[in-house]
């Protein structure tokens, strides 16, 4: 007898999203190796003595949506969407927490070289880009929503469109929009 062919991430979401138990252990170990992996980019950018490690960040990334309030999963752009976003959210607490304890340690602050090209050698602290997101969100969510799902849900153009049911070209455009804002809000670090 054949093993049946494994379950599509979006066949798992939508099941976990029916309360099928099973769709969810089967979902953590069909993407686990893709969220820590996406973890480790994030944990790149931090200092290098940084006290979260990538497995520590999947596993409260994935107990908030878990706990959290119950999505309607759209697929898995969406799932590593939201996924990234809890990640950042984690990070950020984690760097206000420490700032409150340690103000002025002249800790190494995150280097942001692969967001913007433009910021190659510069350098910024990851509570000053959360606070510019706040920012880009209050303006324009949209826009702020594309950055989320580019830069830190490492998703393309294409699956940036899906997830937000836009067209490719409004993604363009939207993203050269929010990144020259950003540059903008960053320059005076």
């Amino acid at each position: 007898m054949e093993a049946p062919e494994p379950r599509s991430v979006t066949q798992l979401l939508v099941a976990w999203n029916s309360g099928d138990e099973q769709a969810q252990a089967e979902l953590i170990t069909t993407i686990y190796d893709e969220l820590r992996r996406l973890a480790s980019h994030y944990l790149s950018r931090e200092r290098p003595n940084h006290t979260l490690q990538p497995t520590a960040l999947v596993n409260e990334a994935f107990m908030r949506l878990v706990d959290g309030p119950q999505v309607n999963w759209q697929g898995r752009s969406h799932f590593f969407g939201i996924a990234a976003n809890l990640m950042r959210q984690i990070l950020v607490d984690h760097a206000r927490k420490r700032q409150a304890l340690k103000r002025g340690s002249g800790e190494a602050p995150l280097v942001l070289d692969e967001m913007f090209g433009v910021f190659q050698q510069r350098a910024i602290d990851l509570v000053r880009l959360d606070d510019a997101l706040t920012e880009l969100t209050r303006l324009d969510p949209q826009q702020a929503r594309i950055v989320e799902l580019r830069f830190f849900a490492g998703l393309t153009i294409e699956e940036t469109a899906e997830t937000l049911g836009i067209s490719p070209a409004t993604v363009g455009r939207e993203w050269t929009s929010a990144r020259l804002w950003l540059r903008r809000e960053l320059s005076h670090l």
